[in-house]
């Protein structure tokens, strides 16, 4: 099988499309979109984004040093969209999209109503890269939909939700699942 050589570049793809909002007034609540971003610990949970400082939530998150991701799915789709092209500067985007500011309880930030997840960020370094600051956070609080709580186990119903993904600049719902961690190596069940 044959490979072709071109330039370095990000090509770790799909990665989750997340709104993420931020400020500690509804004067200043915003929403971006953000495709980097992931986890980079369980214990203690901490997870990161990264931001362009041109960003209009890169000033407010700089300052609080506080967010929360909003976990998007597919009926919030042009929401994301569009969050992540208007500029807060410009617009307040829970109004324009028609989205629910909720005082988060564990951070000075807004969560998104609308949202299935809503994870409770506090920054604990801001680190320099280039085109973008990483944003490295401990998870403080999570907050998921009720409604999409599983009653027999307690676990989170991520495939109910409708979560949707970035990959190159597309957004995508997802797909079936091909098999569960540990699947493969999984010993058969005796009849």
């Amino acid at each position: 099988m044959g490979k072709v050589s071109f330039k370095p570049g990000t090509m770790i793809y799909p990665l989750p499309a997340v709104m993420v909002s931020c400020g500690e007034n509804e004067g200043e609540y915003n929403i971006t979109t953000v495709a980097w971003t992931g986890t980079v610990c369980s214990d203690p949970p901490m997870c990161y984004i990264s931001l362009r400082k041109d960003r209009h939530s890169h000033q407010i998150i700089s300052r609080t040093r506080q967010f929360v991701i909003n976990l998007t799915t597919e009926q919030l789709a042009a929401a994301t969209d569009w969050c992540g092209v208007k500029s807060g500067r410009d617009f307040n985007k829970f109004e324009s999209m028609g989205l629910t500011a909720v005082k988060a309880p564990d951070v000075n930030a807004p969560m998104i109503g609308e949202s299935p997840l809503n994870i409770e960020c506090e920054v604990v370094e801001i680190k320099e890269l280039g085109s973008h600051d990483m944003f490295l956070s401990r998870v403080v609080g999570v907050l998921a939909e009720e409604s999409l709580m599983k009653e027999d186990n307690g676990l989170f119903d991520l495939e109910s939700a409708g979560l949707m993904a970035y990959s190159h600049g597309k957004y995508y719902s997802l797909g079936r699942r091909l098999g569960f961690f540990g699947f493969s190596v999984q010993k058969k069940k005796r009849k």
